[in-house]
């Protein structure tokens, strides 16, 4: 049972942002807000993606 109750509350946070953030308004306000601004998001996310793909499979260039 405290595991369940443990795992509550992020399974909340992920159901509630699933029903109430739809890509589609993301893009909208995207948009909105203009084309660099669009693309600076873009290059931000990919650099996280890369960065954490990179930590996940031991990038770094060290051997060992």
């Amino acid at each position: 049972m405290k595991t369940l109750l443990r795992f509550f509350p992020s399974a909340l946070v992920a159901v509630f942002m699933t029903l109430f953030l739809t890509s589609c308004a993301a893009i909208g306000d995207i948009f909105k807000a203009g084309a660099y601004t669009g693309i600076i998001g873009v290059i931000v996310v990919l650099a996280i993606v890369i960065w954490l793909v990179s930590k996940l499979f031991g990038g770094g260039g060290r051997n060992s």
